[in-house]
């Protein structure tokens, strides 16, 4: 593979999914409020997690999405930065960015729709005409209604949401069940831990799917932001965002945000998935911890209109950065604004694209008796 160093292949060959911390497990106490009853008649509850110094975090059974997130300015100032509706129907009938959603079983596309595992092809539900797999299917884990209890984790007070997906579901083999559990900290940091099990040999890639812009949702763009990627190399795409397979290094390219740089910076420039795209849509290998199990750098974004930071750190070996490049700009959102583009940016901590068709790329293989386990934090502050 052209540009892909050796030592890196070693490391990427050896990140497992069950090298992520474990998860306690303590008696779960469920308080829960009605949000809103879905037009069949099943509920929605949302959570609300509130910290010491009022900094709170919303979340959702639909999709086990972030609906809110209000965390402090350099003056104190609390605001939601996460993009989002004001009502949880609307992300089943308009959110096609999948503003806020756990996404799975399978984050990003698998190409073709289809996977060989244990010698037996397996064909998988597709969306539109790149006859891809995108983020687990047409009715993928985030358009699911998960069941959400509040816990107390070992960093705090918590949200729990199950997922029972039964065998064959969107073509994916064996019964998988995953939970999801947000911790909100005192020190403003969103803990988002994945488990899943299975009965039979199967795939499995889980991300956190929420558009951040640290000025406030719907206050502009977020094109003057600061990003910094703990990444050297990034994954190869055409520019219907197929991957080659390639991993190209970042240096002097309008992908390199190793040094940190606006997000607006190079939004323009010639590349043609860049062009395509109208902006970022590119998959990240991240530099790796050197201890099994344990957060790595993944991104650090700063506004310094508002002074707010969000530092990254995950178990996982990539990240997808996406610049909301194609959002509608005529959707009345939350707080009944409208976003212009590229009002957000997702940063999404995940195995690579079509890691089921790329040997050469982290295993995203779980079997029967084994548990997938995986960490992300959200670490909000100021500057």
């Amino acid at each position: 593979m052209r540009g892909m160093r050796p030592a890196l292949l070693a490391a990427l060959a050896a990140f497992t999914p069950s090298s992520a911390p474990v998860l306690a497990q303590p008696p779960a106490a469920e308080v829960r409020e009605l949000w809103e009853t879905l037009p069949d008649g099943r509920p929605v509850h949302r959570f609300t997690l509130t910290n010491a110094s009022g900094a709170h975090v919303s979340v959702m059974e639909l999709g086990a999405a972030i609906t809110e997130l209000w965390v402090p300015d350099r003056a104190g100032k609390l605001a939601d930065v996460v993009l989002g509706y004001g009502k949880a129907s609307d992300y089943i009938t308009n959110n096609s960015p999948q503003f806020g959603l756990v996404i799975g079983r399978y984050a990003n596309r698998i190409v073709g729709g289809k996977f060989t595992l244990g010698g037996i092809e397996y064909k998988l539900a597709t969306q539109g005409r790149s006859n891809s797999s995108m983020h687990g299917g047409p009715q993928g884990f985030g358009t699911r209604l998960w069941k959400g209890s509040r816990v107390r984790t070992a960093e705090g007070p918590g949200v729990r949401f199950t997922l029972v997906s039964p065998d064959g579901d969107q073509g994916f083999p064996g019964q998988m069940t995953a939970m999801v559990t947000y911790s909100w900290t005192d020190d403003n940091r969103l803990i988002v831990d994945y488990q899943a099990v299975t009965t039979k040999p199967t795939v499995v890639n889980l991300t956190q799917h929420s558009y951040f812009n640290l000025s406030g949702a719907g206050n502009g763009d977020v094109l003057h932001h600061n990003l910094k990627l703990f990444a050297d190399f990034y994954m190869d795409a055409l520019p219907d965002n197929t991957p080659t397979g390639e991993i190209r290094a970042v240096k002097n390219t309008p992908f390199d945000f190793s040094a940190g740089k606006p997000i607006g910076r190079d939004l323009m420039a010639s590349d043609p998935q860049m062009v395509q795209n109208r902006g970022y849509n590119v998959h990240y290998v991240l530099r790796r911890s050197t201890i099994p199990g344990a957060v790595a750098d993944a991104a650090l974004l700063t506004d310094p209109v508002s002074g707010r930071t969000l530092r990254i750190q995950t178990t996982e070996p990539g990240v997808m950065l996406y610049t909301a490049n194609f959002i509608s700009t005529d959707r009345v959102m939350k707080g009944g604004v409208k976003y212009p583009l590229r009002a957000g940016v997702a940063l999404e901590t995940q195995h690579a694209v079509d890691s089921p068709n790329q040997p050469h790329f982290p295993r995203t293989t779980l079997m029967p008796g084994e548990t997938f386990r995986s960490r992300t934090v959200m670490a909000f502050g100021t500057m």
